[in-house]
C-alpha cells in the first residue's frame, strides 16, 4: 500500500526521534528533559544513519564519535557574565536590550520540539511579551546533525534582516528538507526564499569562518550546560525543555514583582 507523503515523513520524524534519543512526546512537560532533542551523541537527532554520516560530506559542527562522557567542561550555576560573554558572531536578539526579563533559546534546525514552539508559542511571545519591550530574546544555533549543520551555515549567511525569516521558513517548512539523508537542493530551495543565490549558497557551505565561529557558539552552549534543543536561558535558570506561554508569561511576572528572579542584562557588545 502506498502511503501519503504527509504520513510518510510523519513516520520518519518518529523512527528518527526512537535513533537519535529525541525527547518525549511534546504535551509531556513536566521532567526537566521533556521536549528536547538530544545531543548526547555529539550529532544527536537526525543523524543516526549511515547517509547523515557520509565522510564525503563535512560534518561542521562536533565529532560524531563524541559522546557525552568525553569530559567536557560545564560551569556549574553559570552568571550572567557567563551567559552573555562574547561571540564571534554578532548576537540575533530582538526586542528592547534593557528588557526586564531576557530569554536565550538554543536551537536546531531539524528539531520537531524547536519547530512546534516556534509555530505555537513564538507569535504570542512576540506579541505579548517582546514587542511590549518585557522580554529580550536571543536565539542562539546549537545544531544537532549534519542537515542541521548545513541549514544553520545557510541562515547565518542570509541578510541579518532576513535572518529571523529565513528561521521562521525553515521550522515551517521541515517536512520539505529535513530527512534521513542530507539533501542539499532541498535545504537550498528554503534558503532562496529569501533571495539567496544558489552561488551564494554553495559558498557558504564552504565558509570555514563562518563554520569555525558557529562551531564557538555550540562548544560554548555546552559548556553552560545545553544538552539539546530547545533549551533556555530565562536570566540564569536553564531550562531543558519546550516552553509554554504560561511559563513564560509567570517568568515575567516574577521579574516584575521583583521576587528574586535573576534577569540578564544586554550582551556587553
Amino acid at each position: 500500500m502506498l502511503l501519503a507523503p504527509s504520513f510518510r515523513f510523519a513516520a520518519v520524524l518518529l523512527l528518527t526521534g526512537w535513533l537519535a534519543g529525541c525527547g518525549s512526546s511534546l504535551p509531556s512537560l513536566s521532567p526537566a528533559t521533556a521536549s528536547i532533542s538530544t545531543d548526547s551523541s555529539g550529532l544527536g537527532a537526525y543523524s543516526s544513519t549511515t547517509s547523515d554520516t557520509d565522510a564525503s560530506m563535512p560534518t561542521p559542527f562536533g565529532d560524531p564519535n563524541a559522546t557525552a562522557s568525553t569530559g567536557r567542561e560545564v560551569i556549574q550555576n553559570p552568571t550572567v557574565a557567563d551567559i552573555m560573554a562574547q561571540s564571534p558572531l554578532p548576537e540575533m536578539s530582538w526586542g528592547r536590550p534593557d528588557a526586564p526579563v531576557t530569554i536565550v533559546q538554543y536551537a536546531s534546525m531539524t528539531c520537531p520540539h524547536c519547530r512546534n514552539f516556534h509555530l505555537t508559542v513564538y507569535p504570542e511571545l512576540k506579541r505579548r511579551f517582546i514587542d511590549t519591550g518585557k522580554v529580550r530574546y536571543i536565539l542562539r544555533e546549537f545544531p544537532i546533525g549534519k542537515s542541521s549543520g548545513n541549514a544553520t551555515i545557510a541562515l547565518r549567511c542570509a541578510a541579518p534582516d532576513k535572518y529571523l525569516e529565513l528561521y521562521g521558513k525553515f521550522m515551517e517548512q521541515q517536512p520539505s528538507w529535513v530527512s534521513l539523508e542530507v539533501r542539499l537542493d532541498a535545504i537550498y530551495a528554503v534558503a532562496k526564499q529569501v533571495g539567496m543565490t544558489r552561488p551564494q549558497f554553495d559558498a557558504c557551505l564552504q565558509n570555514q569562518d563562518m563554520i569555525a565561529k558557529l562551531k564557538w557558539v555550540k562548544d560554548r552552549g555546552r559548556k553552560l550546560g545545553i544538552i539539546g534543543t530547545p533549551n533556555f536561558f530565562i536570566g540564569t535558570k536553564l531550562l531543558k525543555k519546550e516552553l509554554t506561554l504560561a511559563e513564560i508569561a509567570d517568568y515575567v511576572e516574577q521579574a516584575n514583582q521583583q521576587t528574586g528572579m535573576p534577569t540578564a542584562a544586554a550582551s556587553p557588545q
